[in-house]
């Protein structure tokens, strides 16, 4: 069964993870992702979940489960369609219809625009509430959407933000109500007047995330892999979700 599901909505190509109840990010939906951002051919994107959620994050029971074997494609597939959505080269839009946390935060600043609906939903980054690092590919994805002062304070509290505080914070560009949030990314996300033009400043705006990647990844990258294996070894990951009070099956 699909994890990605696309429709067109007056032209514009609205993206909708379907990945269980919080659309967890597990290596197939990573996949898929890349997958559907490398073939896209609609002028501009809107990116939502389908259900309740944006998406909860990585489904750290299946890290936990799979072993180092798991991790090991796992974590090169996450920066994949992390990049796959920040490098596209035209107008891209999240639609937060619910939670937005850890990877799925990670997904939502990889857009140009972000739109979320008043309510329930929550924005965050809570690695270190696990007491694991995200690769230098996500942290340079949140620098670029939430700027550098935000991006600090949500990788190193953890702290979830309510949307009038995700507002006030710079994590997103506006609230709508829930009954109108994708209308009111499709309406955000309206193909330019010269798509080359966006594209190329676009390229322009995120080549300095390019170049620091390019000399941070192997230096970071190795030690990444190492601290998310010692979760697994330690037992952090099922202790933290134990902590949670529930199944739900992502950080």
């Amino acid at each position: 069964m699909a994890r990605v599901q696309i429709d067109q909505v007056d032209g514009v190509a609205v993206v909708r993870l379907a990945n269980g109840k919080v659309n967890a990010l597990d290596l197939e939906l990573l996949e898929e992702i890349t997958d559907v951002f490398h073939g896209i051919t609609a002028d501009s994107v809107v990116l939502t979940g389908a259900g309740p959620n944006f998406s909860a994050g990585v489904d750290l029971w299946r890290v936990a489960e799979g072993g180092a074997d798991y991790v090991r494609a796992f974590l090169p597939a996450l920066d994949r369609a992390f990049l796959a959505v920040f490098g596209l080269g035209k107008p891209t839009v999240a639609a937060i219809n619910g939670h937005a946390v850890a990877g799925g935060a990670i997904l939502a600043a990889a857009c140009d625009h972000r739109v979320m609906a008043t309510g329930r939903g929550t924005i965050g980054v809570t690695g270190m509430l696990v007491g694991m690092a995200f690769p230098p590919t996500a942290l340079e994805i949140l620098g670029y959407g939430f700027g550098e002062p935000g991006a600090r304070r949500a990788a190193l509290t953890g702290h979830k933000l309510d949307p009038a505080e995700a507002l006030a914070a710079g994590y997103v560009d506006e609230l709508t109500a829930p009954d109108l949030l994708v209308d009111t990314a499709v309406a955000r996300a309206r193909p330019p007047a010269s798509p080359d033009a966006y594209r190329l400043t676009k390229e322009q705006l995120q080549a300095g995330v390019h170049e620091r990647l390019a000399r941070r990844r192997p230096v970071f990258d190795p030690q990444i892999l190492d601290l998310w294996l010692a979760a697994i070894e330690d037992g952090r990951i099922p202790r933290y979700m134990a902590s949670l009070g529930g199944p739900e099956r992502a950080r």
